[in-house]
């Protein structure tokens, strides 16, 4: 599995959750955005519906009817009801990813100390590949 971690800096958490799905779709995958931040998953929707003039990112809340046919579904917990193979924690909460193929760790400078905690964590661990993302400008740079 690889694991992600974007440290946030210019740009908000709704932004770049609207970035990886986007790239997540186009490879023909689904996806999982969680956050236990009610408010923050509703950011999040409007973003993906907004995300482009030519196009919008479908999503849907865990729970409602038919979250299992969403391409992109949000959710409180690490429960991927739509068979998603990627999940973003948007939150900058790192939760189980077992059963994801790629998870995405978003965080800013209230949670770099959990990111770090979670970084070591995970060190040695078999089948793990971890990658650092931060932003230089507009453009995300791979750190490490």
């Amino acid at each position: 599995m690889k694991i992600d971690f974007w440290q946030l800096s210019r740009d908000p958490a709704e932004k770049v959750v609207a970035l990886i799905a986007q790239r997540v779709l186009d490879a023909g995958d689904r996806l999982l955005v969680v956050s236990a931040d009610e408010e923050q998953r509703g950011s999040i929707s409007r973003a993906l519906w907004k995300a482009g003039p030519e196009s919008f990112l479908a999503n849907g809340e865990a729970g409602a009817k038919g979250a299992a046919s969403q391409p992109i579904l949000l959710s409180s917990e690490t429960e991927a009801a739509n068979g998603a193979s990627h999940v973003i924690y948007a939150d900058g909460t790192f939760r189980d990813a077992a059963g994801f193929d790629r998870a995405f760790l978003l965080f800013d400078d209230n949670t770099v100390q959990a990111a770090r905690d979670v970084w070591r964590a995970l060190d040695g661990k078999d089948d793990l590949e971890r990658a650092f993302f931060r932003q230089d400008g507009g453009k995300w740079v791979k750190v490490a």
